[in-house]
């Protein structure tokens, strides 16, 4: 099975833990479609970007909808969606312009704390945003938190998505702090983050989350 590219799916949905075999290209221009707002500086063009990510996508940490591509991904022990060393990075964009990007990427960088699990955004097919998937992918999500016995899951939410932070409240999701960063509105489109958690109660063995 294979994420479905069309945007006119109607079937039920599946959720899949992992990105499909062969199917890394289309995540990748999912999650780029999702975040090139946020990630353009740093991955532009998108020539580039998709297939950066695509060869540098961890898929065991993705969870997938099979209708029409809607794709979720979570860090968990050290290890997130994305990846790429420094190294790839400069391999792929030559030393001087890579060296800019690297400081832009690490902007982004985000670590669990001890007994949490950090969540990507939600990358949604806008053909089908608004049928429930994004929610059914969230739950997907806390059911690996509860079974890697983590305590809460944690997401960030820029200020120019509204959207999608109305989700993360619908799926008891609660901001606890929100960093200005104006700053970076000129470079990157955005002037504020907020970080939003969500408390899990564990029902697995000592997973990853366990301190």
């Amino acid at each position: 099975m294979g994420l479905d590219a069309t945007g006119t799916g109607t079937g039920p949905v599946a959720v899949l833990r992992g990105v499909p075999a062969g199917a890394e290209r289309r995540a990748a221009e999912l999650y780029w479609d999702a975040f090139r707002r946020k990630l353009g500086p740093a991955l532009n063009p998108p020539d580039k970007a998709v297939p950066f990510l695509a060869a540098h996508l961890n898929a065991d940490r993705a969870v997938c909808a099979l209708l029409d591509g809607q794709l979720v991904g979570y860090q968990l022990g050290g290890r997130a969606l994305t990846g790429g060393s420094a190294s790839a990075v400069l391999r792929a964009y030559g030393h001087l312009r890579g060296l800019r990007r690297l400081l832009l990427l690490a902007l982004f960088e985000r670590h669990p704390a001890p007994g949490q699990l950090v969540m990507d955004g939600i990358a949604v097919d806008p053909d089908i945003r608004g049928r429930g998937v994004g929610s059914l992918l969230i739950e997907e999500v806390a059911a690996i938190a509860a079974e890697q016995n983590c305590r809460e899951i944690r997401l960030d939410v820029i200020d120019v998505n509204p959207r999608a932070r109305a989700l993360y409240e619908r799926r008891d999701f609660t901001a606890v702090r929100t960093e200005r960063t104006p700053y970076l509105r000129g470079l990157l489109g955005f002037g504020a983050v907020t970080t939003m958690r969500r408390p899990i109660e564990a029902n697995g063995p000592r997973g990853l989350c366990t301190p």
